[in-house]
C-alpha cells in the first residue's frame, strides 16, 4: 500500500471517495473483501472501516455501519461542544474590550430603510408603494413603459394617486406616444385635475417611479413580480438626472406630435423606421414603442408601400435615401401646463 497517504483521499467517514465506497458496501454485503481490493483505498483502513480478519490476514472484515454511526456522532458531538465553548470564550473577551472604548452609536432606525431592498411578491411591492405614498410631502416623478395604460392598471394605482393629490404633492409622468390612443388614461387625468403633468416620448425606459428625491423603485425581473426599493442618495440622485433628461425632450400630453415633414409618413412610422435603420428585430421595436408586434408589422407594410420598397432589404436603402435613418430632433417643448396621470405602481 505504498504510495497511497491520507492526502489523496481528504475525506471522514461520512463523506468516502467513490472508490473506498464501492470497495465498503461490497465488504458490507458480503461480509468481507480481499486485501488487495483495498489497496487503492488505504482510506478505508486509516478510518477503521475496514480491519484484517484474524483468521486470514489476505481479508479484510468490514465495521459494522452502526458502529461507525455511533462514532461518527460522539465526534461531531465533541466538536459542537469545542466551538461552543470557544464562542463563549469570543463573547466574553469582546464584551471585555468593548467597555474599555466609548459607547457606539445607536443604529439607523428601520424607517430609513436599507440603501436597496429586494421586493419579492406583488404584496410587499404594493405594501412598500404604499408606504412611500405616505411619506411623500413634495412631488412624485413616473416613467410608464408599454404603450396603452391598461383601465386596471390605472384603477389600482388611483387610490395613491388620490392621497397624494390631497396633500398637495406635484406629480409628473413620463408615457410613450402609443399612451396618448387610450381612453381610461384620458379619464385618469380628468380625475387627477392640475395635480399632473404628462409627456410622451417615442420610447421610454423600464418603469420608474421616484418620491421626493429620496426613495425610487425599479422592476427587478421581466415579469415585474419582484421590485427594487431602493434609498441610496447616489443611485436616487442619478435616476432624478434621467428623468429630468428625457422630460425636456418630451412632447406635452396635449401638445400634437411634430410632423414628420415627409408626406405619408407617421411620427409613429419615422420611429420605426429609425429603429429598423439600426437592425432592430419587429418585436424589439414593438416593444421599444409599446405597439404590439401586428401593429408594429402593419406600420412596416405601410412604409414599404410610401417608400415604394419590395423588400426588406430595399426598404432600408429607401430609409437611408428618406433620411428616415437619422436622430430624430426632438420638437420644442411649448412653455404650458399639462395633465397626466401616474400609475403609482
Amino acid at each position: 500500500m505504498a504510495g497511497h497517504g491520507t492526502d489523496e483521499h481528504p475525506h471522514g467517514a461520512d463523506r468516502l471517495c467513490e472508490t473506498g465506497d464501492r470497495v465498503y458496501s461490497r465488504a458490507v454485503r458480503r461480509g468481507r473483501v480481499p486485501r488487495r481490493d483495498a489497496e487503492p483505498v488505504p482510506c478505508l483502513l486509516e478510518l477503521a472501516l475496514l480491519h484484517p480478519d484474524p483468521d486470514d490476514m489476505d481479508w479484510l472484515v468490514p465495521t459494522p455501519p452502526q458502529e461507525v454511526m455511533t462514532r461518527l456522532l460522539r465526534g461531531m458531538y465533541d466538536e459542537i461542544s469545542a466551538s461552543q465553548r470557544r464562542v463563549g470564550s469570543a463573547v466574553e473577551a469582546f464584551e471585555w474590550y468593548a467597555g474599555l472604548g466609548p459607547p457606539v452609536p445607536a443604529a439607523p432606525s428601520v424607517t430609513e430603510g436599507p440603501a436597496i431592498r429586494v421586493l419579492d411578491g406583488l404584496a410587499r411591492i404594493q405594501a412598500a408603494m404604499d408606504e412611500a405614498t405616505q411619506a411623500c410631502t413634495t412631488e412624485v416623478l413616473t416613467v410608464q413603459p408599454g404603450g396603452i395604460r391598461r383601465e386596471a392598471e390605472l384603477s389600482e394605482g388611483l387610490h395613491r394617486a388620490m392621497a397624494l393629490r390631497g396633500r398637495g404633492v406635484r406629480m409628473r409622468d413620463l408615457y410613450t406616444h402609443v399612451a396618448r390612443h387610450g381612453h381610461g388614461l384620458l379619464t385618469y387625468l380628468e380625475l387627477m385635475g392640475d395635480a399632473v403633468e404628462a409627456r410622451t416620448l417615442d420610447e421610454v425606459i423600464e418603469r420608474l417611479i421616484l418620491f421626493d428625491r429620496t426613495v425610487a423603485f425599479i422592476p427587478a425581473n421581466a415579469e415585474r413580480t419582484m421590485a427594487l426599493e431602493l434609498r441610496h442618495p447616489a443611485l436616487v440622485g442619478y435616476l432624478g438626472t434621467v428623468f429630468e433628461r428625457l422630460w425636456r425632450l418630451a412632447v406635452p400630453l396635449a401638445a400634437p406630435l411634430p410632423d414628420t415633414g415627409i408626406e405619408g409618413i407617421s411620427h409613429r412610422e419615422q420611429s420605426i423606421a429609425a429603429l429598423l435603420a439600426e437592425g432592430h428585430q419587429d418585436a424589439v421595436i414593438a416593444e421599444r414603442l409599446g405597439v404590439s408586434v401586428r401593429t408594429c408589422r402593419a406600420h412596416i407594410a405601410r412604409l414599404s408601400e410610401r417608400l415604394g420598397a419590395a423588400s426588406r432589404t430595399q426598404l432600408g436603402v429607401r430609409i437611408a435615401q428618406a433620411g428616415l435613418d437619422g436622430p430624430r430632433r426632438p420638437a420644442p417643448v411649448p412653455v404650458m401646463e399639462d395633465r397626466g396621470s401616474p400609475n403609482v405602481r
